[in-house]
């Protein structure tokens, strides 16, 4: 290769005539930076004061599409996974400095960074320079995000400090919490302001419309009447929470509890009447078959796989899978990924958030009527004549599931659901291909000897991980959930007729047949009701906190199943094994499991701790109790 040679004198040349051309070129000085856009450009042009907005959704996340589910807090589901953060929150030993496990979609730091951003929008579009309408809808979605993530903040820590403009730099950052009953009134204000802005708006595509601004209202409202937030119940039934010196940070020191129910069965009313719903109109229970596959189409959110596009207009509020404000991350889109992170191991799933016993036991049989280990015929075959619901959302020993990977297609050639063990006929044992003694992954299987089908396309021609295909919404706000508001609110002022009814339809569509019951009987009816409808979804946590019921829910322990198969007399044994009530004795026996975690139950667990980072960079704030 020749050298290159430089002579240095000819430096002092060269500078000189650049500095003639640049003189002589007075652009140059002018030049707008390629990689950022202005201030005064982004709001007076109107895609890109859109794509500001687009970027505040992106703060929402996978919704609950994560890896380590809501669901694990709660008697929903348990983490399979040992090592992971979980155990710290449902052991107690939560701390400002050994915290447990906190999503994107609520943690404080990132909430405050969505806030700021709302904020940010909130000052500048008032003054931008784009098409009204236009101008209109943004600024009704910024208070509709600005209102969603400080309501994800308060219901996980109470009152926060509310922020309503962007600081700038150089600017005290210290600032109080705000109290619980402020903060619930800026909410409403929030929201009050996106349901006028964004009248007209129909849901659809992830974005905020008027209907989801008055549903969120309506969850606002519902937990602001709440035994949890109503100071003098709240006290008498916990004495940590009656011996906070700042209750108002957590509940209404006083006032009328009734007026705050009858305003959220008002706010629920208003919702309803805006929205529709999907097969809310029965006027008789539907088959068993179309139950299962109704739930089933809700979970789909009307699309792949659900066999009825018409079920996304249950949707109010979703997180989608548009790709206008996808999170930025090597897995672009969270439902994509829920089949690998939820699906039995037997699949080459992860098996991470696997249902527990007491779900499954809560699950009404098909008549209507409690299931009872008790009972001999429910003990001998559990998971015959169940809601419909149940087979659209667990996954159980012997349930039929997609076709099998290629490798594992010679241990299952029936394509069911291995979580039990099978008598091999020589005095020896079969491990369900899906459990945690399989060839395939048993690293991966369930500790509960369940799986979720929920949220899982169950499209056989998908591939066989679910790693990069299914395209499933994430339910932030349904209409169902609305219904469920309204139900309680009217039970709450006396209003048994409407709850019934709204239950009925609900259950109806489900293939339930409809109750009769009241009282007392009616609000237990109600709440498992609740809990079946939306399992999976994220209420389950709140739900037993506000009606402060966790000691005896959350708090119980983790039951799980293990499934025995004998041979018959005279009965030779299927290899491969497949499910065969004709050629096998099936015997069910419930277990406590306590491998990755003991669980129990402290009432300062009705809150979750401030980091010890926050309190040091905030000195105005405030500790919740017991920590």
């Amino acid at each position: 290769m020749k050298k290159l040679k430089f002579s240095f004198w000819l430096l002092p040349a060269l500078l000189v005539m650049v500095l003639v051309q640049l003189s002589c070129n007075e652009d140059f000085l002018d030049q707008q930076p390629l990689d950022k856009i202005s201030s005064d450009a982004t709001w007076a042009d109107g895609a890109l004061a859109e794509a500001f907005i687009f970027n505040v959704y992106s703060f929402l996340g996978y919704g609950g599409f994560e890896e380590q589910a809501l669901a694990a807090y709660t008697d929903e589901a348990m983490f399979t996974h040992a090592g992971r953060p979980i155990p710290p929150l449902n052991e107690g030993t939560e701390s400002p400095t050994n915290l447990a496990y906190m999503s994107p979609t609520y943690e404080w730091n990132n909430m405050y960074l969505a806030i700021r951003q709302a904020n940010i929008a909130l000052q500048e579009l008032p003054e931008a320079t784009i098409d009204e309408s236009l101008r209109d809808r943004l600024l009704g979605e910024a208070y509709f995000l600005r209102a969603y993530y400080y309501q994800q903040l308060v219901r996980f820590f109470g009152g926060v400090p509310l922020i309503d403009r962007p600081y700038g730099l150089n600017e005290d950052y210290s600032i109080a919490r705000n109290s619980y009953e402020e903060c619930v009134n800026f909410m409403i204000s929030d929201l009050d302001q996106a349901a006028r802005l964004l009248a007209g708006v129909s849901p659809g595509g992830g974005r905020a419309s008027e209907l989801s601004a008055l549903a969120l209202k309506s969850r606002v409202l519902l937990y602001a009447a709440s035994d949890l937030h109503h100071g003098p119940t709240a006290s008498a039934n916990s004495s940590t929470l009656s011996s906070y010196s700042n209750l108002d940070l957590l509940a209404y020191s006083g006032g009328d509890q009734g007026a705050r129910w009858t305003a959220a069965r008002d706010a629920a009313q208003a919702a309803l009447d805006m929205g529709s719903g999907y097969q809310l109109d029965l006027s008789a229970p539907a088959s068993a078959e179309d139950g299962m596959r109704f739930y089933n189409a809700i979970a789909m959110g009307g699309g792949s796989g659900a066999a009825d596009a018409s079920a996304a207009v249950e949707l109010i509020f979703e997180r989608s899978a548009s790709s206008d404000y996808t999170v930025e991350s090597n897995w672009p889109l969270g439902g994509l990924h829920y089949g690998i992170n939820n699906g039995p191991n037997g699949y080459h799933n992860w098996a991470g958030n696997t249902p527990i016993q007491q779900l499954v036991d809560d699950y009404e049989m098909m008549d209507g009527s409690p299931f009872d280990w008790s009972n001999a015929d429910h003990a001998a075959d559990p998971y015959a004549n169940r809601d419909p619901r149940f087979y659209a959302t667990i996954l159980y020993d012997g349930a039929n599931w997609k076709p099998r990977p290629s490798d594992v297609v010679g241990l299952d050639q029936a394509d069911q659901v291995q979580t039990g063990y099978y008598d091999d006929g020589n005095g020896g044992v079969v491990n369900g291909v899906d459990t945690r003694e399989s060839s395939i992954e048993n690293w991966n299987g369930s500790r509960t000897h369940y799986y979720t089908r929920k949220f899982i396309d169950p499209n056989p021609s998908l591939p066989d991980n679910q790693s990069n295909t299914q395209e499933v919404p994430w339910p932030f706000i349904r209409y169902t959930e609305v219904v469920l508001n309204f139900v309680e609110a009217s039970l709450e002022t006396g209003d048994e007729e409407s709850a019934r009814n709204w239950l009925n339809k609900i259950r109806y569509r489900a293939g339930m047949p409809a109750i009769d019951d009241s009282g007392d009987d009616l609000v237990n009816r109600y709440r498992n009701e609740r809990r079946i409808e939306l399992q999976y979804e994220e209420h389950r946590y709140h739900d037993c906190r506000r009606w402060m019921i966790a000691p005896e829910t959350l708090g119980r322990g983790i039951k799980a199943m293990n499934v025995q198969a004998t041979l018959k007399p005279g009965a030779t044994p299927h290899v491969p094994y497949r499910h065969d009530k004709e050629v096998y004795d099936y015997t069910y026996t419930v277990f406590d499991n306590t491998e990755v975690e003991t669980r129990t139950w402290l009432d300062k667990m009705y809150y979750r701790p401030i980091t010890r980072d926050e309190i040091n960079r905030n000195a105005l704030l405030v500790q919740n109790p017991d920590y």
